[in-house]
């Protein structure tokens, strides 16, 4: 079934000539009308909404799970940042205590290190000496003697030097700032439908893009339409391709690349879940969506929009606007740009090999300049 019914002939174009022993009358029967194809998107987008919603529900049943293990990145960014920040505020203190005359290691770089490695956090706490004697010696009276501690006035305000520093360490893990938060009441819910919505696409997508590729296989011609069962698990893999680099791999350099700058402007990050799964759900799709490119040339070569000189003569052009768009599509980070750009690049020569390597066999057109 033609993709060009009726209305447009198969004269000669600047794209296609018609080869002399081309019979038009074989394929008279399938060709179908400018409505009859809108039928059939309608009806490819009636069933892939049906799948989606059906994936949804599915998804339902385990979003709460997803919104967990989407935490991970975010989760593995902040404790890495407060972990440096924790080690840096520790050498700071072997710093001041060895200007006091304090004893302090030899390689404070090397304590500091050791101390966030471990995952401890310092905290410096100011005590009244006596208020904490005086619980001591209550709870141990035998042990403790305050007799010794000069007498203070209880009902003279308590002055700052007339208090110690203890310091005390806590648990990276038990941080409150290394958590996600919510602001709003009814944020868990709608976390919780985003989650639901993304997982559920995913799950959907291979019928969705079967129902998609049926689309298309509509406006073939017969000897055409082994190319859909071909191209159906190539699009379904380079989409869930883009899906996995984009969330095992491009978030850790961008979360990192972002978390320098609060480090650089002395300011704590404190996410929000809703934005944070934003974030998940825009940059993978728009990876996985991406990573079509190759299917994307090879359908624009066959139906004359370009030819494959046109993609090997202009290489370097095509390069350049790849890598204009991976720096529009991903956040403002050259980590992420170039891990969408290169892929691309690659999947580029990738579509113009598919180009050459999948010609139209017994095409009704060829290209012109043959």
């Amino acid at each position: 079934m033609s993709l060009f019914p009726s209305p447009f002939p198969l004269s000669p174009s600047p794209f296609v000539t018609v080869p002399d022993d081309f019979d038009e009358s074989l394929f008279e029967s399938t060709k179908m009308t400018f409505g009859e194809h809108l039928d059939e998107l309608r009806a490819a987008l009636i069933k892939s909404v049906l799948a989606l919603a059906i994936g949804f529900l599915v998804a339902l049943m385990f979003a709460g799970s997803v919104v967990e293990y989407v935490q991970t990145p975010l989760k593995a960014a902040l404790a890495d940042y407060y972990r440096d920040l924790a080690q840096k505020e520790y050498r700071q203190i072997l710093e001041q205590r060895r200007l006091e005359g304090a004893p302090v290691p030899a390689d404070l770089d090397a304590a500091a290190e050791l101390m966030a490695s471990e995952g401890l956090v310092p905290e410096e706490h100011y005590v009244d000496p006596r208020e904490t004697l005086d619980a001591l010696a209550r709870a141990f009276p035998e042990a403790v003697d305050t007799s010794q501690l000069p007498d203070r006035d209880a009902t003279e305000p308590l002055q700052r030097d007339q208090l110690i520093t203890l310091r005390m360490y806590h648990d990276l893990t038990a941080d409150p700032r290394v958590r996600v938060v919510g602001l709003s009441v009814q944020e868990p819910f709608g976390v919780y439908i985003k989650a639901a919505l993304v997982v559920g696409s995913v799950i959907a997508s291979p019928f969705i893009f079967y129902f998609l590729w049926s689309f298309v296989a509509v406006g073939l011609y017969p000897h055409e339409t082994r190319y859909v069962r071909v191209f159906l698990p190539i699009s379904l893999g380079l989409f869930l391709a883009g899906v996995m680099l984009a969330f095992f791999i491009v978030f850790r350099f961008v979360l990192a690349f972002l978390f320098q700058f609060y480090a650089w402007m002395g300011i704590d990050p404190d996410p929000r879940i809703t934005d944070w799964l934003s974030f998940v759900l825009i940059l993978p799709l728009g990876f996985g969506i991406s990573f079509q490119l190759p299917l994307v040339m090879l359908f624009l070569e066959r139906i004359g929009v370009f030819r494959l000189a046109d993609y090997m003569s202009h290489w370097k052009i095509s390069v350049l606007v790849i890598f204009v768009l991976a720096m529009i599509l991903t956040p403002s980070d050259p980590y992420s740009m170039l891990l969408m750009a290169g892929p691309l690049t690659l999947l580029y020569f990738g579509g113009v090999a598919m180009c050459k390597l999948m010609p139209r066999r017994g095409a009704a057109f060829e290209r012109a300049g043959k």
